[in-house]
C-alpha cells in the first residue's frame, strides 16, 4: 500500500493493521513524542501513555488479549473536523475475548489528532469495564 495521505486514510489503514495484528506497523504509525489516552481508565490502569515507546509497550500483548476480527463498515463513522488534522471517529471492534473465549463487542469513540502522517494524539473513549471479567487474561494483565 502507499502511504496514506490523508488523516482519515492514516485511520483506515491503522485499522487494518490491527486486524492483520501487525502491532510494530501499528506502533510505526505513531510519532515519537506521540500520546494516547483512556478517559475513561479504571483505577488502577493506565489514563495517558506519553509517547510512541510507551504505547508500543502497551499494545504489544494486545493480540494475546483481544482477537479482532473486524470493524465492520456501517458502524465506521470518520468526522472531519475544522482542523484538518483532527479526526473524531466513531465505530465497533468484534472478535472475541481470548482468555475467555467470549465475544468482543465494543463501540468507541476516538478524537485523533494526526500530524506529518503520523499519529500525535488519541483520545480513546471505549468502556474497558466491558472487558474487565475477573478472572480473564485482560482482567489479570491490565491492558
Amino acid at each position: 500500500m502507499s502511504a496514506p495521505t490523508s488523516p482519515a486514510d492514516l485511520y483506515r489503514h491503522s485499522l487494518r493493521l490491527l486486524l492483520d495484528k501487525d502491532i510494530p506497523a501499528w506502533v510505526a504509525l505513531w510519532a515519537e513524542d506521540g500520546v494516547m489516552e483512556f478517559p475513561f481508565a479504571p483505577e488502577g490502569r493506565p489514563g495517558r501513555l506519553d509517547g510512541k515507546e510507551a504505547i508500543a509497550a502497551y499494545m504489544r500483548p494486545y493480540p494475546d488479549h483481544i482477537d479482532l476480527h473486524d470493524f465492520p463498515e456501517p458502524d465506521l463513522r470518520i468526522h472531519e473536523t475544522t482542523d484538518p488534522e483532527t479526526l473524531v471517529v466513531e465505530m465497533r471492534g468484534v472478535g472475541r475475548l481470548v482468555g475467555s473465549d467470549r465475544p468482543f463487542d465494543m463501540t468507541y469513540i476516538a478524537v485523533v489528532t494526526v500530524r506529518d502522517g503520523h499519529f500525535v494524539s488519541y483520545r480513546d473513549y471505549w468502556n474497558p469495564l466491558a472487558v474487565l471479567e475477573p478472572g480473564t487474561d485482560f482482567a489479570r494483565s491490565g491492558r
